[in-house]
C-alpha cells in the first residue's frame, strides 16, 4: 500500500453558512491522503503509476474556488473528484480547517474529515 499525501495546503475561500462569510473569506487549510496499491513496480519511476499530488492539488483548488456553505460539501466534491481521476485509489482522506472561524470566542480552527 502507498499513501500519497498533501498537508497544509492555503486557500484563501468564501465558504459559509452565513452571507457574510461568503462576502469576506478566510483562510482554509486542506490535507488530502490517498492510498494505493501499485499495480507495477514502482521502480520504474513512471508518475503514470502512482497519484499525482499536482493533480491532487489542482483539484483542491478548483473545488475551493466554488463557494459552498459547508465545508462537508467541499470536502465531499474533492473526494469525488479525486476518486474520478485515480479510479485506482482505495481509500481517500480528506480534511479542511477553516482557520479562526466567526465565533464568539476564539477558535483555531473547525475542522472536518472525511473518508471514502
Amino acid at each position: 500500500m502507498v499513501t500519497i499525501a498533501l498537508k497544509g495546503a492555503e486557500f484563501f475561500a468564501y465558504h459559509g453558512f452565513y452571507s457574510e462569510e461568503q462576502i469576506l473569506g478566510c483562510k482554509f487549510l486542506v490535507d488530502i491522503a490517498a492510498d494505493f496499491t501499485p499495480d507495477q513496480d514502482l521502480a520504474n519511476d513512471d508518475l503514470a503509476t502512482t497519484i499525482d499530488y499536482e493533480r491532487l492539488y489542482n483539484i483542491a483548488n478548483e473545488q475551493m474556488k466554488l463557494t459552498r456553505k459547508l465545508i462537508e460539501t467541499v470536502a465531499q466534491a474533492i473526494a469525488g473528484k479525486i476518486k474520478d481521476n485515480f479510479p485506482f485509489a482505495e481509500n481517500i482522506r480528506v480534511s479542511i480547517k477553516k482557520m479562526n472561524p466567526p465565533l464568539t470566542g476564539k477558535v483555531d480552527y473547525s475542522s472536518v474529515v472525511i473518508t471514502v
